[in-house]
C-alpha cells in the first residue's frame, strides 16, 4: 500500500508513559484527522499498543507497533524509537521492563532531591498515584508542582528545578535499545536526530559522527520528518539518509495537552516529492509482524 509522508503519524504519546489521551482516544483522534497510517511510541513502553493491536479492526487506519528508547553512551544522549516489532518477543519485553526499572527508580531519586535540595515535597497520596501510573517521568512531576503553586507552569518545573537535579543511574545504551528492536522483527530509527535527546541542536560533522556511529550497532533509518523541524534540518537529515542508506520515517510527537504539537505534524509542508527512503520504510515495515491493517 502506498502512503505519503503527510499521510502519516508515526510518533505520538499516550497516558502509557507521557501523553494525555489513552490508547484507544488516540487511535479515535487519528480516524478524525484522516490519518492513514500511525504508530503509538510511548516512553519505554509497549503497553498502548498491545491495547490498540488488540482493539482494531478491518476499517481502521493501518497501525505499526512503536516504541522509544532513551538512550545515552559516549557520545551523547539518544532516543531510539523502534517500529513494527513482535509485541510478544522475549526481546523486547525484556528491554521494556529494564527500562520501566530505570524509570522508577530515577522518579525517587529526583523525588529525593527535590525535598533535599529545594525543600519540596508531597502528600503521600500524591507519590502513591505517581508510583501508579506506568511510566512517569519529569513532566508528571512538573505538573505536581503548578498544582502545589510551587512553579506557573510544567516547563518552569523541569527546567528551573528537575533539570538541575543531577543523579547517576543506570542507562541503557544504544546498542542495547537497536539490537532488542531487531531482535523482535523490528525497525531501529533514530527519533529527531537533529535535537537529540530534545534540548540540543545538532547538524553537520556531528551528525555525521553520531550517524556512523549508530549505524555501525544495526540503525535503519532517521525521523527526517518531524514537527520541530525546520525545511533546513529536515533537508540536512534527508541527505544524511541517503548518504547512509537509511530508511526515513515522519512523525509529530505529539503529546495531547502536554505539548504545543498537533496530531499529523509531522514537518511535511513544502517537501514537494516522497523521497525513496521513506517509500522503503513503507515497503519494509509493512513485512514486519508489527503491522496491521496494510492492505
Amino acid at each position: 500500500m502506498e502512503f505519503l509522508p503527510s499521510q502519516c503519524d508515526l510518533h505520538m504519546h499516550t497516558t502509557v508513559s507521557d501523553g494525555t489521551d489513552g490508547p484507544l482516544e488516540i487511535m479515535s483522534l487519528v480516524k478524525e484527522k484522516g490519518i492513514g497510517m500511525f504508530s503509538v511510541t510511548d516512553h519505554d513502553a509497549v503497553k498502548g499498543c498491545g491495547i490498540i493491536a488488540e482493539s482494531i479492526t478491518g476499517n481502521d487506519p493501518t497501525f505499526i507497533t512503536g516504541v522509544e528508547f532513551s538512550c545515552k553512551d559516549d557520545l551523547g544522549n539518544y532516543h531510539i524509537l523502534g517500529y513494527g516489532y513482535d509485541i510478544k518477543a522475549e526481546e523486547i519485553q525484556s528491554l521494556v521492563q529494564k527500562a520501566h526499572l530505570i524509570r522508577m527508580n530515577k522518579v525517587k531519586m529526583r523525588l529525593e532531591r527535590l525535598k533535599d535540595q529545594f525543600g519540596i515535597s508531597f502528600p503521600e497520596e500524591e507519590l502513591e498515584a505517581l508510583f501508579a501510573m506506568d511510566n512517569p517521568g519529569k513532566p508528571h512531576i512538573g505538573n505536581l508542582m503548578v498544582k502545589y503553586n510551587i512553579t506557573r507552569t510544567k516547563e518552569e518545573a523541569i527546567k528551573n528545578f528537575l533539570n538541575r537535579i543531577r543523579i547517576r543511574n543506570e542507562i541503557i545504551g544504544p546498542e542495547e535499545a537497536i539490537c532488542s528492536i531487531k531482535a523482535s522483527g523490528g525497525i531501529p530509527v533514530l527519533a529527531h536526530p537533529s535535537y537529540g535527546n530534545g534540548d540540543q541542536l545538532i547538524m553537520g560533522d556531528e551528525m555525521d559522527e553520531r550517524l556512523r556511529h549508530l549505524t555501525a550497532m544495526g540503525l535503519m533509518g532517521v525521523e527526517a520528518f518531524y514537527s520541530g523541524f525546520t525545511g533546513r534540518l529536515r533537508n540536512e537529515m534527508l541527505s544524511f539518509a541517503e548518504k547512509y542508506s537509511l530508511f526515513v520515517s515522519a512523525g509529530s510527537d505529539y503529546h495531547g495537552s502536554n505539548k504545543l504539537v498537533e496530531l499529523g505534524d509531522n514537518g511535511t509542508e513544502g517537501c514537494p516529492e516522497t523521497p525513496e527512503s521513506f517509500r522503503r520504510f513503507i515497503k519494509e515495515v509493512s513485512e514486519r509482524p508489527g503491522a496491521y491493517n496494510f492492505r
